[in-house]
């Protein structure tokens, strides 16, 4: 190519440098979606404007004064609320998995099995070790003895009870200690194959080393189950939960991981309950 004399050689531009997109966040998955969610009790309202989404296979911690509606919410998981006259969600939803657990087609019982509790005071039936975890699959018609063996055997070791208690199957459970009859209502709860399971103050009746064994217990759950407990022990909700959720007169205050709610909460409320200013 023949250059003319004061001609200039123009070179192509560059081509531009493209901003490569902002990778998108990745979602916590959502086991529980509360949108929105007011609670009355007749006349009398008890959750104000609640939204929280609870992780699937990890241990969320409610924490909060009494009366501030933790547990109200708790049972609102599994319908338990419908059981009392004028208790009803006056506005929003609550959904599992997506779906709403109020929607018509909802079955109830089967939303139970899926939602199992355990309660603030260990109430096992008055029947056998045996039959109190086997209680639940007859209810939902399991009649194969070999069946119910196998669950029976799988739940007691899920909820570390098997070795203390294999030889005595038969025997009453009133006769367990008061840790062992709590372990036993998780062990019953288990044995359905929920995909929750709520806890109600699981400890506040035990003695320091039958907490131990249930908050261990708890720690190793978490595995496989996704797990609502409520408690007024700091302690034990920073010792067992990976989320914390705090409540103050109805209210979600805030939640976040456990570490952060304790070490560094973004509220001055949620920092003076956990010091202990007041609650």
């Amino acid at each position: 190519m023949v250059v003319m004399e004061n001609e200039k050689i123009t070179h192509p531009a560059p081509p531009l440098e493209l901003q490569k997109p902002p990778e998108p966040e990745l979602r916590q998955p959502v086991m529980i979606n509360v949108n929105d969610v007011d609670f009355c009790y007749g006349t009398h309202q008890v959750l104000f404007d609640v939204n929280l989404e609870i992780p699937p296979r990890a241990v969320t911690a409610f924490i909060g004064p009494s009366g501030c509606g933790k547990t109200t919410l708790l049972r609102c998981f599994n319908r338990m609320n419908d059981l009392i006259d004028g208790a009803r969600i006056s506005a929003g939803s609550i959904r599992m998995e997506g779906r709403d657990i109020h929607a018509p087609e909802v079955d109830v019982v089967d939303l139970r099995r899926r939602v199992g509790m355990v309660f603030q005071k260990s109430n096992p039936f008055p029947k056998s070790i045996y039959e109190n975890v086997a209680y639940g699959l007859r209810v939902l018609g399991v009649n194969k003895k070999s069946q119910i063996n196998e669950a029976v055997e799988k739940s007691l070791r899920a909820s570390a009870l098997w070795d203390e208690v294999k030889d005595r199957l038969d025997s009453s459970a009133y006769g367990l200690s008061g840790g062992q009859q709590q372990r036993l209502c998780i062990a019953r709860a288990l044995a359905v194959e929920p995909e929750v399971i709520l806890m109600d103050e699981p400890c506040s009746a035990l003695d320091p080393i039958a907490t131990a064994k249930v908050e261990e217990l708890i720690y190793q759950l978490r595995e496989n189950f996704t797990i609502v407990i409520v408690t007024h022990n700091m302690q034990q909700a920073g010792r067992c939960s990976n989320y914390t959720a705090f409540f103050y007169l109805g209210r979600l205050i805030e939640f976040g991981a456990t570490s952060k709610i304790f070490s560094n909460p973004s509220e001055r409320q949620t920092e003076d309950y956990i010091t202990g200013r007041f609650g």
